[in-house]
């Protein structure tokens, strides 16, 4: 089953508003979908969202998912530990991209001074 996303044109966006916390996720990091859904369970869509990081915001757990992700830092600063049982991190600021296929354990995260990033998750 194909989701396309929808035909959005340029429109101003309110960050302020629509902001959740995604499953498995702490109160202090939260996304605002920008278009698409994916569907895990049936490893169809794709979509494209903004994930912020308060000042001081963390996980304490590797992740790993099913879909393809790329990852552009837009601002601010996202610490990435190797693994889990790894208290070695590595700090990026702005304009820091990765793209990670299905399976790539990733994380720990951590920002200093709150970031914000866009992703854009996909199935092939």
């Amino acid at each position: 089953m194909r989701m396309p996303k929808q035909h959005l044109e340029f429109m101003r966006l309110n960050m302020d508003e629509d902001w959740e916390t995604p499953e498995g996720y702490p109160p202090e990091i939260q996304h605002k979908i920008l278009a698409g859904r994916i569907d895990e369970t049936s490893r169809a869509g794709n979509r494209t969202r903004l994930l912020r990081f308060a000042p001081g915001a963390f996980t304490t757990e590797a992740f790993v998912h099913t879909y393809w992700e790329e990852v552009f830092l837009l601002s601010g600063d996202l610490c990435v530990a190797d693994d889990e049982n790894n208290p070695d991190f590595t700090k990026y600021e702005g304009f820091t991209y990765a793209c990670r296929p299905p399976g790539v354990y990733h994380g720990p995260f951590r920002s200093e001074n709150g970031c914000l990033l866009l992703e854009v998750h996909f199935y092939p």
